[in-house]
């Protein structure tokens, strides 16, 4: 006989988030590894001795882990993925009935450490998880078959390169400011994974692209489509289609693919 799923939300009167997050879940595991008492004494002299009580620094540093780890670099959207993850509100120490911290008080906490804070914490949870046995060297490869077609050109992105931790702590000082205005736009249909956000170009194909968007700037008056303000030199190494991450920008055979 066919099952139906009858839903009907209900007020708990008992519910332990601990018995909710399985044993080998990664953020369950790295809260029992974690030993971040030390970031209070690290930190205290960059707080006032009065007003109100500032976000823990714990909580805040888990939070910008959370972020790294996730590979998210807005601070609003890091607030709203945690809040829908019981395993990441377990690692945080807050319970379902608990609301985290506003994005912008984030913000404003990230501006209050010099980055030097960032990289000794981070070094240390780093030292600790290999410490534990949660991190180890390997090597990952991917065999694939690419299928081309011609992109929209007007759905294209900026690929983001694969960051270093320093790089990504200054960018997220840049795009905390732009939380603060607001959410950034998004393609309504975005089917595109990390692997297809990722520049997949070198230096020195970088510099050849450089080159190209030059020479294409001083003959724009003489290329079919100028009278198109949107008009500009785009490389398949450098730009991707949130909308069909598949296909493929439409470039002379002489240029690089």
């Amino acid at each position: 006989m066919q099952g139906k799923k009858d839903y009907q939300e209900k007020l708990f009167n008992s519910f332990q988030l601990s018995e909710r997050i399985p044993k080998d879940n990664f953020y369950r595991r790295l809260k029992g590894v974690l030993e971040l008492d030390y970031v209070y004494a690290l930190t205290n002299g960059y707080y006032g001795k009065n007003g109100q009580k500032s976000i823990d620094p714990v909580v805040f540093f888990k939070l910008c882990l959370v972020g790294y780890l996730e590979n998210i670099i807005s601070d609003r959207q890091l607030i709203s993925h945690c809040s829908m993850r019981m395993d990441i509100l377990f690692f945080l120490g807050y319970d379902i009935d608990e609301e985290l911290p506003w994005h912008s008080t984030v913000s404003r906490t990230r501006g209050l450490f010099p980055e030097a804070i960032f990289e000794e914490v981070f070094e240390k949870v780093l030292g600790l998880c290999i410490e534990k046995g949660m991190v180890s060297g390997h090597t990952q490869a991917i065999d694939s078959a690419p299928i081309k077609a011609n992109a929209s050109m007007d759905s294209l992105e900026l690929k983001v390169p694969v960051e270093e931790l320093d790089v990504h702590l200054k960018k997220l000082r840049h795009i905390s400011a732009m939380d603060r205005q607001g959410p950034r736009r998004k393609s309504k249909n975005d089917r595109s994974g990390d692997g297809h956000k990722k520049i997949s170009a070198n230096t020195q194909e970088l510099q050849a692209i450089k080159g190209r968007n030059k020479k294409w700037s001083k003959d724009q008056d003489r290329r079919p489509g100028a009278g198109n303000k949107g008009s500009k030199y785009t490389s398949n190494k450098t730009h991707y289609s949130p909308t069909d991450p598949d296909a493929r920008i439409s470039v002379p055979v002489t240029d690089e693919r």
